[in-house]
């Protein structure tokens, strides 16, 4: 059977930093979309649900800590819908792609996923990275344009053009996904 992975990434975020004002405005705005998928998600057989997220440095910083950080941070209203729950993959990251430094790649070949369903933040950054390093590991992409939140629009829809066309991702909306 082929299975699809839904990424969720990087949205445990405390939105404590320089950016964080315009990701916290982009992030509540595909929280809702998001929040979504991930339920329709986690009621399909053929489909797992993988957080992967920056550790932000700290590297012995545990699953619960980036949850503690990020409830504590200044918008928990946004993390608190999804947040993993307690028997969820949950990879930490110490770069911009998921596949960087991770055992991602691993658990995606044991689980025989062929698609990868890419969420979260930051679409011009750690979303188009990883698209990237899934298209060359011959991964079919999918991003819904309103479950990844972008810190400047201009670039995010940039890099959502570039997937499109040069990674083959297929973009859609949150609705269109799992249907």
């Amino acid at each position: 059977m082929s299975v699809t992975a839904l990424i969720v990434i990087d949205m445990l975020n405390s939105y404590d930093h320089e950016d964080g004002d315009l990701l916290a405005a982009e992030a509540e705005r595909i929280a809702e979309p998001l929040h979504g998928l991930i339920g329709r998600a986690r009621d399909r057989d053929d489909v797992r649900v993988l957080y992967v997220n920056d550790n932000f440095g700290d590297f012995s910083a545990s699953r619960q800590d980036l949850i503690d950080q990020a409830l504590d941070g200044r918008r928990p209203d946004i993390v608190e819908p999804i947040l993993p729950p307690p028997d969820a993959t949950f990879l930490t990251k110490v770069r911009h792609s998921v596949f960087y430094g991770t055992p991602l790649e691993y658990v995606l070949q044991r689980i025989g996923a062929e698609q990868l369903i890419l969420t979260g933040q930051v679409t011009e950054q750690c979303v188009l990275y990883s698209a990237l390093d899934a298209y060359v590991r011959h991964f079919r992409i999918m991003i819904p344009r309103d479950a990844v939140a972008c810190i400047d629009p201009e670039l995010g829809e940039a890099a959502l053009r570039m997937m499109e066309r040069n990674m083959r991702a297929e973009i859609v909306t949150a609705a269109e996904c799992l249907c």
